[in-house]
């Protein structure tokens, strides 16, 4: 077997919150969107990762989840993130750290997504 993407769906009450995070906060760009639709979503991408971005209540309501993005400039991502989106700033993670595995991190959360910005 040959895969050469994992491209995950995140689902969203309001889909505009993972619009701000992921397009405004962390400079993803719009691949492809049906933000009017019946049910609204869009495919974001940045540097070949991709996401599919849903509007969907329900589903929502269950799913929570976490990603790991790796960097090469963490110092130069948290410095800019802090600067222009403060408020995405994890209170549990909300400066780059040190973490006992040997990697930097820090991490970003809205209303449904956590994100861990690291770098080994």
């Amino acid at each position: 077997m040959n895969f050469t993407k994992l491209i995950p769906n995140v689902y969203y009450q309001d889909i505009n919150d993972g619009l701000k995070l992921f397009m405004d906060c962390l400079e993803f760009n719009m691949g492809h969107e049906e933000l009017k639709s019946k049910n609204p979503f869009c495919v974001i991408e940045k540097n070949g990762l991709q996401m599919f971005l849903f509007e969907h209540k329900d589903l929502a309501k269950e799913h929570n989840p976490e990603f790991r993005l790796v960097t090469n400039s963490i110092d130069d991502i948290y410095k800019k993130v802090s600067a222009s989106h403060p408020e995405f700033l994890h209170p549990n993670l909300n400066k780059v750290t040190l973490r006992p595995w040997g990697a930097k991190e820090f991490a970003l959360r809205d209303h449904q997504v956590c994100i861990i910005i690291q770098q080994w």
